[in-house]
């Protein structure tokens, strides 16, 4: 699935990386637990969470997630922003709870990490 079509099934603001919405996306996971993002070992991932804060911006750094999604209508501060830019992060932002954006991704064909 690519980026342009999360945007479309949530609903979704982009917040930056707008040239990246051909970027092809294979597998989504939900958390605000970051502790659990680092677990992952995944490419071409979504990640899904309603944490706003640095830490989930230096956690896809770290993990190699190149998208994040945030739901419940959490903002982006401009420090996020910034760094999101200089890392080369795909930002959204929907209004959809997690459950329900979760849902609605896995409804389109978007597979779960596990």
């Amino acid at each position: 699935m690519k980026i342009k079509e999360i945007v479309a099934i949530l609903d979704a603001e982009i917040v930056c990386g707008d040239s990246n919405m051909d970027d092809e996306i294979t597998c989504g996971f939900a958390s605000d637990l970051m502790s659990d993002v680092l677990t992952l070992d995944t490419d071409k991932m979504v990640l899904v969470t309603g944490l706003a804060n640095m830490q989930t911006i230096r956690t896809v750094e770290m993990a190699d997630i190149n998208c994040i999604v945030f739901v419940r209508n959490k903002k982006v501060t401009p420090e996020m922003l910034a760094l999101a830019k200089e890392e080369g992060v795909v930002v959204l932002q929907c209004r959809y709870s997690m459950y329900n954006a979760v849902g609605k991704l896995f409804t389109a064909g978007l597979s779960p990490v596990y």
